[in-house]
């Protein structure tokens, strides 16, 4: 048997950076096993395309980090070049919100700085002259973008990881994998490996590791096409005159692209009826195997390529490229920690393997070496998908995605495949009343609700169709009362005798006393923010914890974890409970009908008592994410529809109606709180985020304390404001930037318009902390003048949430 610190499962772009990665940080013993040789599977075809577009900073990062180490790093370490060519990639589009997503994408890669140029007509031209110019709007530019050879540049990192220790082993495949003690058994075709940690990058077999590490990996391997040209006399001409190579060029409304290839062409296109292959299991003889050409499916793609780069008819088809790539069910990798196992980790399931595996196994490898990633995880995050992402789930939403590969990512964006895996008991009752419905982590949710039976979201970057419908909703809440479901928070028990010691080690604030809520924060090691929990103590020996409904098995990672050493059990109570918000200045005399407890000054804001509501024994806690006096009212889903019904009985004739997420939205930043995963996140602490009174460090250990009071006390700290933009037209959403002149000194993390004050506002992060007037922020191009506010715009003194 041997014995390994980390053993890697797959030898693709994304494995070995992995190991290179590790091996660079000092970690030894690192061991990469592989089923036939590197690159076999999915990286070894890929056309090698490398771009620093992006919508969201991390993905942006991984991918200008694979750039780097191509271009730049591998070549100087290596004296070998990794073919990579920088010649720069340009997006099309004849669509104007696809021009409005270009510009969202420009104003968040300002802030990043990696600046993208929105271009004109005349600029493509330029640009790009084989390109016709008919019926386009514009574009986008991407200078530093280029394309590298994939198995050049998997080798090369494979080299220096192998001269600083690393092992590859290939032909090996593995047989079985088990836990024995604190270690992993791993059965291979050649040995067996005794290993501290494992990694499943096994990409194209990541469903099959996963299956026998006993998770559920929601990837499916799905067949793409390329063509490849003979030489086209446009390129030829060209290479004569020694101009540089074109740039890419992708058109996302008719779903291709080209890159040159020597004297030829390269186009790719993606059909909107993927076709998801081997989906319960590939076979186990496939290797650097491709399927028989199928341009029949792709006619009418190509057409189209050629009817804007007319040259693509001058070359004739010398290579097709039919093989399987893997997407997840929102197309980005899982990268971290596989959920409830100790020491296994994810890093597969990448439609980009080579455009994003450079970076990917840097990420991966601080967060191994560090305890917390190096940037906001929650976009690539191993565990966003739960055990409800099932079969059909994932080959719906991989289907889906390839489809809409170049679909324009709207703000709200809502994608109507794989739908209903998670609903409240409140569900139908919601949708009879108008909800128009989201999803949350599998749960369907009312996002606004709508006078009109199955209206629909006109989705936009501007201000969307449900506005008016918002507002109707605040007004409602904020003059009289409104019901919301609220079930879709993640719930969870802690019972036994340490229970409030526990809570007391759990984050950076202490427990409340027994019926009293209050906020705890779980910190990384850095001292960022990990997790959010409102915390109630029903008494010594029971704590209730709630939290976002997309942090279920993260945080269920960290209790499970922390309860070690504690006599106490956690209980995920997600789907056992729902919770009905019952919100306005109406709430106590609606609730008052249906329950004998004294709802007045035995009731006070932030406390909690379980009692008795239209006959059901409900877990009433007086607290609002909307300003507003009201109560959770959390109870066994059997018997929510009982307490709606009753609710909403006495509650319809003092003019009581319902409310969803994008009202709560609104109302929430009028007061300015922050939201976990956008406002709080693992890159800031807690006095980074305006909220440092949630941190009690006196007389207190916990993880993160250190760093996060030098963080506290540091010369670069950030700082994070409350803007309001002064604009009637644009309402920020997330990801612009914020401007002092010309300097780019911050980003806007949320922001919606507050109906109750008439205010657009938006939290966002300085990373100037000097910069405090004269601010602006851009919104699809556009700089707009912003204050910042010093107190919450809506009843800062909270004497609504106290009546």
């Amino acid at each position: 048997m041997s014995n390994a610190q980390v053993l890697i499962i797959g030898g693709g772009a994304m494995g070995v950076s992995l190991m290179y990665h590790l091996t660079k940080a000092g970690w030894s013993d690192v061991v990469l096993v592989e089923k036939n040789d590197l690159t076999h599977g999915s990286t070894w075809h890929a056309a090698g395309l490398c771009t620093h577009f992006a919508h969201n900073p991390t993905i942006q990062e991984l991918r200008a980090t694979s750039v780097r180490l191509y271009r730049d790093i591998l070549p100087e370490e290596t004296g070998q070049n990794c073919g990579f060519h920088r010649s720069g990639a340009m997006r099309i589009t004849s669509n104007p919100d696809r021009m409005d997503e270009f510009r969202h994408v420009a104003g968040l890669s300002d802030f990043t700085g990696y600046p993208l140029e929105v271009l004109t007509p005349e600029r493509i031209a330029e640009l790009h002259p084989l390109a016709k110019l008919d019926g386009l709007l514009g574009g986008i530019y991407e200078p530093d973008d280029g394309h590298v050879d994939p198995t050049l540049a998997t080798n090369a990192m494979a080299q220096v990881a192998t001269r600083n220790g690393a092992k590859v082993s290939r032909y090996n495949a593995v047989q079985s994998i088990r836990r024995e003690g604190d270690k992993w058994i791993v059965e291979t075709a050649k040995e067996t490996f005794r290993a501290t940690h494992i990694v499943n990058a096994a990409g194209t077999w990541g469903w099959e590791i996963g299956h026998m590490m006993g998770l559920n990996i929601p990837s499916v391997p799905v067949l793409h096409q390329y063509l490849v040209t003979d030489a086209v006399p446009e390129v030829t001409e060209r290479l004569d005159a020694k101009l540089p190579e074109l740039p890419m060029i992708r058109d996302p409304e008719e779903s291709w692209y080209v890159r040159q290839e020597r004297d030829g062409l390269i186009l790719g296109p993606y059909e909107k009826e993927a076709q998801a292959w081997s989906v319960d299991g590939v076979p186990p003889e496939f290797g650097a195997d491709l399927m028989p050409p199928d341009l029949d499916r792709v006619e009418h793609i190509i057409e189209a390529a050629m009817e804007r780069i007319p040259a693509l008819m001058n070359g004739g088809v010398k290579t097709v490229v039919n093989g399987p790539i893997t997407f997840t069910p929102d197309a980005n990798p899982l990268i971290g920690p596989a959920h409830g196992l100790e020491n296994a980790w994810l890093l597969t399931g990448s439609s980009m393997g080579v455009m994003e595996g450079g970076g990917s196994g840097w990420f991966l490898a601080h967060w191994m070496t560090h305890g917390a990633p190096p940037m906001d995880a929650l976009a690539v995050d191993s565990r966003r998908f739960g055990s409800w992402a099932d079969r059909d789930y994932r080959v719906e939403k991989a289907i889906e995605c390839f489809g809409l590969q170049f679909g324009v990512h709207y703000p709200f964006e809502e994608r109507p495949a794989g739908r209903g895996k998670r609903v409240s008991p409140l569900h139908d009752l919601m949708v009879e009343r108008g909800a128009v419905m989201g999803a949350a982590y599998g749960w369907e949710r009312p996002n606004w609700f709508s006078d009109k039976q199955g209206d629909i979201a006109h989705e936009s970057f501007r201000r969307p169709n449900w506005f008016p419908h918002v507002a109707k909703e605040v007004e409602t809440v904020t003059t009289k009362a409104g019901l919301a479901d609220l079930s879709v928070f993640s719930k969870f028990d802690i019972t036994g005798p340490e229970a409030r010691a526990f809570i007391d080690g759990l984050g950076a604030n202490r427990a409340p006393a027994n019926g009293r809520i209050g906020l705890t924060h779980v910190l990384t090691p850095a001292g960022g923010v990990l997790s959010e929990f409102t915390v109630t103590m029903l008494s010594d020996t029971h704590a209730y914890l709630t939290s976002a409904a997309a942090a279920e098995e993260i945080d269920m990672d960290q209790l499970t974890a922390h309860a070690k050493g504690f006599d106490v059990a956690v209980s995920n109570r997600c789907d056992e409970m729902a919770v009905i918000g019952l919100m306005g200045p109406l709430s106590r005399d609606i609730l008052s009908q249906h329950t004998s407890a004294d709802l007045g000054d035995g009731f006070p804001w932030l406390s909690a008592q379980v009692i008795d509501v239209a006959g059901v024994q409900v877990r009433a806690l007086r607290v609002s994410y909307l300003g507003e006096l009201g109560w959770e009212l959390h109870m066994d889903r059997t018997e929510a529809e009982q307490v709606f019904l009753a609710l909403e009985t006495s509650g319809k004739p003092l003019g009581m109606g319902y409310y969803g997420a994008y009202a709560a939205n609104s109302m929430r930043l009028e007061k300015g709180y922050r939201g976990w995963g956008g406002d709080l996140t693992t890159e800031r602490t807690l006095h980074e985020a305006g909220v440092g009174m949630f941190a009690r460090a006196k007389d207190r250990t916990f993880t993160g304390r250190d760093a996060m009071l030098e963080r506290r006390d540091s010369d670069d700290r950030w700082d994070m404001v409350l803007l309001e933009i002064h604009d009637p037209e644009f309402d920020p959403f997330y990801a612009h930037s914020v401007l002092q002149g010309d300097e780019i000194v911050g980003v806007v993390t949320s922001g919606a318009h507050g109906h109750r004050t008439g205010k657009t506002l938006a939290l966002a992060y300085l990373r100037d902390r000097t910069a405090r007037a004269n601010l602006t922020v851009s919104i699809l191009g556009r700089k707009t003048q912003a204050t910042i506010l010093s107190d919450a715009p809506f009843d800062p003194e909270n004497l609504r949430l106290k009546a």
